[in-house]
C-alpha cells in the first residue's frame, strides 16, 4: 500500500475511533491532516479574537511549518494507528 493509500485509510479510520481523543490529540490530528493536504499554514489566523478553537487549530498547524507532506502523512498514520489500540 502506498503512503497516500495508508493516509486515506487512516483518515477513514479516524472517524471510526471507539473513544474520543483528548483535545491535544485532536489538535495534532487536525494539524497533521492540514499539513499533509494543504502544506504550511497561512501566517494570518482567524480574524475573530474570540474564535478560540480556530486560534488553537491555527497555532497547532503553524507548529508544523516546514514539515513535508510525506512526513505529515506518516505521522498522521502512526498517530491514528496508536489510537486504534
Amino acid at each position: 500500500m502506498t503512503l497516500k493509500e495508508q493516509f486515506e485509510k487512516a483518515v477513514t479510520d479516524s472517524k471510526l475511533l471507539t473513544s474520543r481523543p483528548d483535545n491535544d490529540t485532536l489538535l495534532m490530528i487536525y494539524s497533521l491532516y492540514k499539513q499533509a493536504t494543504e502544506g504550511d499554514a497561512p501566517d494570518a489566523g482567524p480574524s475573530n479574537p474570540f474564535d478560540f478553537v480556530g486560534i488553537a487549530k491555527h497555532g497547532a498547524w503553524l507548529n508544523l511549518q516546514g514539515t513535508s507532506a510525506d512526513d505529515a502523512m506518516t505521522k498522521y498514520v502512526a498517530l491514528i494507528e496508536s489510537l486504534k489500540k
